[in-house]
């Protein structure tokens, strides 16, 4: 099992994203993130179930989707960490996965 690390920008990422969800329905977006919570714990026990992110060719960070959400990590023998979360309709800039 790797050990799961949450890098600041993937909470700012997940805050931002519960405040805007809880605006229309507060128990949604407590749901959704218990939901990644649980979802990225089962990740770091099987850090390759996600797929390589389709915008770039680097096979060191992948994705899993968990709707509405795509997650973004990179994992090592030992480490899986959470380098950000986006709403799946957004685009992405793969650019921002550079600094890690």
């Amino acid at each position: 099992m790797a050990q799961l690390i949450w890098t600041e920008p993937a909470l700012i990422d997940l805050d931002r994203i519960a405040e805007y969800i809880a605006i229309q329905n507060p128990h949604a977006a407590q749901s959704l993130i218990q939901n990644i919570l649980d979802k990225t714990e089962l990740l770091s026990k099987q850090p390759h179930s996600g797929k390589p992110i389709p915008e770039i060719s680097e096979t060191l960070y992948r994705e899993w989707i968990i709707p509405p959400c795509r997650i973004f990590y990179k994992t090592d023998t030992k480490r899986l960490y959470i380098l950000h979360i986006i709403r799946a309709e957004k685009e992405y800039n793969p650019h921002d996965l550079s600094q890690y």
